[in-house]
């Protein structure tokens, strides 16, 4: 149903900005009748699939290739240890600091005795996964500062034999892409916002307004971090310093962790206040957004549409709680935006509870009830995210998903996407395709699952998060949004091909 306040909630310049789809639906786009969207958490293709028979992974890899410079672009003699030991923080590491120490300067295994010998069952330390950091471990596509411009020491070097994974097997039955990026450098909360409209969030007035003091300070390179004159020289010293590294651009742009300003958001409502609105004087609140997004697109057309999220409404009641369900307030990324403000029909309509452990969700998929677009977010103990997250139960928690969604009475007609939001801050060893000011990152895994796939492939065609959206762009006939415009001639404008839209993972003639 096309809203009757769509009008109101978008600028008549930001629909101006819009490409018209160049045409109906390609042939065959058809046969897809629904498309269902599985968002996990930071982790590259090298950290999981790396081994994956038939993908550029470790394999391709040369000792130099691997080899991380340190801060002062010479190579280091030896990886720093992982600071603070191998275990999430506040829990007693079952690596130590000292123990993680003198690993050569290459890639090695978590889960191999001659690594850390530690399984995909254990919660790891977090790793920065930061706008600026990111570009800087790139390093103009060397990807050889990853160690450098860390918080974790060697532990982004680490990676995992992902052959015994539930997915593993999913990626063997269906399409592995290994040429598939992040859409944003950075993290969780920017690359959901790219997913949803493949744009960056803006604070208007920065400089005059709560967040101020986290504007960045960069170099005239627009990239790099200025470094504190306290910084340790050198990667074996320590976790480097930096005069100002804030979650805002120089030019207000919002790239790392804010909150949303609708509930359920990390920052409480004011005092007083409306209790379905997250108080507005916090540093981390980012105003209403107003970019249009895929679903604005999607309603228009009168295209049914929804964003599960897993523990949505018992977070909305005040049931969130550390490990289980640890909702994760800025992996919701239509929270974020004015059209889905709290009392909108849009709300009501689209943004719906995935359930405890996607109970909800997985409910939808098997009375064959899902919308033609949908979009699922697993709870925080379920998504694979470092430091509160382990990968083995975000794994079998995807699996479980694909077994039902392969039994759904709407599989016949379905392309199932899942997907990683951002690398984590693990290393990779593919170079990022040079596009625009923000991204895309580092490769992910990405899996494209449907009766129509290439069964048993690996697809390497290059994609990033934008791709997802451009099927859903192709398939429903909508308008190409500005910020996938603009990658495309960025790409161009730098030599390297457009994104592909998925299609060349599925047979579609048959």
């Amino acid at each position: 149903m096309i809203r009757s306040v769509f009008s109101l909630c978008l600028a008549s310049t930001a629909l101006a900005s819009l490409a018209p789809a160049a045409n109906a639906a390609p042939p065959g786009y058809d046969k897809i009748d629904t498309v269902v969207v599985l968002y996990a958490e930071n982790r590259s293709f090298d950290n999981l699939y790396g081994g994956f028979p038939g993908a550029n992974g470790l394999a391709n890899v040369s000792t130099d290739q691997a080899r991380q410079l340190d801060r002062d672009g010479q190579p280091l003699a030896e990886l720093p240890p992982t600071w603070g030991g191998l275990t999430a923080k506040g829990v007693t590491p079952v690596v130590t600091e000292a123990q993680s120490a003198h690993l050569a300067n290459a890639v090695f295994a978590i889960d191999d005795p001659k690594g850390f010998n530690e399984s995909t069952s254990v919660i790891t330390h977090d790793l920065w996964h930061r706008f600026y950091q990111e570009q800087m471990q790139i390093d103009a596509g060397r990807n050889d500062k990853f160690v450098a411009w860390a918080d974790s020491g060697n532990l982004v070097m680490g990676h995992y034999d992902g052959s015994n994974l539930p997915m593993w097997a999913v990626a063997k039955k269906y399409v592995l892409a290994d040429n598939f990026f992040q859409g944003a450098f950075g993290g969780s909360f920017f690359n959901h916002i790219m997913l949803a409209c493949a744009c960056a969030p803006y604070y208007p007035h920065a400089d005059t307004s709560p967040i101020k003091g986290q504007i960045a300070v960069v170099e005239p390179d627009g990239v790099t971090l200025k470094v504190a004159d306290n910084s340790p020289p050198s990667a074996l010293g320590g976790v480097p310093k930096f005069v100002n590294d804030g979650a805002i651009t120089p030019d207000f742009y919002a790239v790392n962790t804010m909150q949303p300003a609708y509930q359920p958001s990390a920052n409480k409502p004011a005092a007083g206040g409306d209790a379905a609105l997250a108080d507005p004087a916090q540093p981390t609140t980012l105003p209403p957004q107003h970019e249009v997004t895929i679903g604005d697109l999607l309603s228009l057309r009168g295209i049914d549409w929804a964003w599960y999220a897993g523990a949505w409404q018992a977070t909305l009641d005040g049931k969130n709680a550390t490990p289980v369900p640890n909702f994760q307030f800025h992996h919701q990324p239509f929270n974020y935006f004015a059209a889905y403000a709290p009392g909108t029909a849009a709300r009501a309509e689209h943004l719906r509870d995935g359930g405890l452990g996607g109970t909800e969700f997985i409910k939808a998929i098997d009375d064959g009830k899902l919308p033609a677009v949908s979009f699922y977010k697993p709870q925080g103990n379920l998504n694979e995210h470092s430091g509160y997250a382990d990968v083995n139960s975000g794994d079998q928690h995807l699996a479980d998903l694909v077994s039902h969604l392969e039994k759904s009475p709407q599989w016949s007609h379905m392309l199932v996407v899942v997907t990683y939001d951002e690398n984590g801050g693990f290393w990779d060893h593919v170079a990022p395709p040079k596009a625009d000011r923000w991204g895309p990152g580092n490769r992910i895994p990405a899996f494209i699952i449907s009766p129509y796939a290439r069964m048993g492939t690996v697809d390497h065609t290059q994609y990033d998060t934008t791709s997802i959206l451009r099927f859903i762009t192709a398939r429903y006939d909508l308008p190409v949004l500005a910020g996938i415009v603009a990658r495309d001639k960025a790409l161009r404008d730098n030599g390297e091909p457009p994104m592909g839209d998925l299609s060349a993972a599925l047979d579609l003639s048959r």
